[in-house]
């Protein structure tokens, strides 16, 4: 993985998203809801609504609107009802792409997503056509230069906890888990009060395809783009060593 910052990545998402609060904070109002429908409002007893709200705090998200959200999604006559969906497809030069969201209305969301593909000469394939070419994995990143802990120490909590694979980067370290595994491992990392930047089950690219045509990146760019101002898209992985 060498050459893949993953910290520089995770601060350009950061700043693109400090710049459209109102839709990360809109994905994650949906992401509350799917988790308190499906495990209920208590925290304590529900381990995906414990990562949802790590999340909108790793995001700024104020503690009063994620109460609202919990309370909202917990109540009687809330209408709210998201599916996930899940599209894949290629890029510029076989760039291969997943696109996961949250949607109350399939059609729509897949009708934009193949435009969103097709703007940058892109085309959305069947489902499993990429996948294959990703690991899912739960992922840490952690912010190494306000880390207090040393390298080893951190390695030990993420490791007695349950993780897979542990490495440390010039500005990071990465902890991978398997997917069952990332909610303790995540909770094990915070109580260490590391400083988490992000945590989630991500899919990991097992190869990267490099752009070097003008058109191409251009074109890479724009469905990136596409992709990310969707309210309904709740994450994007791709392989394009950027």
């Amino acid at each position: 993985m060498s050459g893949h910052s993953k910290f520089a990545n995770i601060k350009h998402k950061k700043e693109k998203n400090d710049a459209k609060k109102g839709k990360i904070f809109t994905v994650i109002g949906r992401e509350i809801v799917m988790a308190v429908k499906a495990g209920g409002p208590d925290p304590e007893n529900n381990s995906k609504l414990r990562d949802v709200i790590a999340k909108a705090k790793a995001n700024n998200m104020p503690n009063d609107t994620i109460e609202r959200g919990i309370k909202k999604a917990a109540g009687a006559g809330n209408a709210d009802n998201y599916e996930k969906a899940v599209y894949e497809g290629y890029g510029p030069n076989g760039v291969a792409i997943i696109v996961e969201t949250l949607t109350d209305n399939k059609n729509r969301t897949a009708g934009n997503v193949r435009n969103w593909f097709s703007k940058g000469n892109g085309n959305i394939g069947t489902q499993g056509c990429v996948s294959f070419m990703f690991d899912q994995k739960g992922q840490i990143i952690v912010d190494k230069e306000e880390c207090e802990l040393d390298a080893d120490e951190l390695m030990m909590a993420a490791l007695d906890a349950g993780a897979e694979d542990f490495s440390e980067e010039d500005d990071a370290y990465e902890i991978l888990t398997a997917p069952d595994d990332f909610s303790v491992v995540r909770e094990a990392v915070e109580k260490t009060g590391a400083p988490i930047v992000e945590a989630q089950v991500a899919m990991i690219p097992q190869t990267y395809v490099e752009l070097t045509d003008e058109k191409a990146i251009k074109d890479m760019q724009r469905i990136l783009d596409c992709l990310d101002d969707d309210d309904d898209v709740t994450d994007v992985w791709h392989n394009w060593d950027e």
